[in-house]
């Protein structure tokens, strides 16, 4: 397997990180972010959102697959993996947030992943990047 592919993606938000994570960790809210339709499938072990949660996500004519957060660190950090009907391998995503010296938010954005197909890895990538940027402008914390 090649090297995985990264995708990298900053964003600044108005709001403080206290309201940007519960956004951004609320399941629901993330279908513009995504250009998706998103399910909840479970809450988290301890918390809603959670460790544990699971959404699925269908993005247009492609299969459902799914999503869980495995890393929750209220108001910093998000981390999730696919564990559930991606043609994608590996696949990972990783939301860090720092406060702003004006009192935002910025989010610092990263998803790794490969492909069994060649050049695959390479194509969803530029779509992930072009998507998730202009859908993290409708997110409004």
């Amino acid at each position: 397997m090649s090297s995985p592919t990264r995708v990298h993606i900053e964003h600044d938000f108005a709001s403080d990180p206290a309201t940007v994570f519960e956004a951004l960790s609320e399941h629901e809210n993330l279908g513009p972010v995504f250009k998706s339709k998103i399910d909840r499938v479970c809450d988290g072990d301890s918390t809603r959102n959670g460790v544990g949660s699971t959404r699925r996500l269908k993005i247009g004519p492609l299969p459902a697959f799914e999503e869980t957060t495995t890393t929750s660190q209220p108001n910093s950090l998000i981390e999730y993996r696919i564990t559930k009907g991606s043609p994608l391998r590996g696949h990972w995503g990783v939301q860090r947030l720092s406060p702003t010296a004006d009192g935002g938010t910025h989010l610092d954005y990263t998803i790794g992943f490969d492909a069994p197909v060649p050049g695959l890895a390479f194509v969803v990538g530029k779509i992930l990047t072009l998507a998730i940027s202009q859908g993290l402008r409708t997110l409004a914390p």
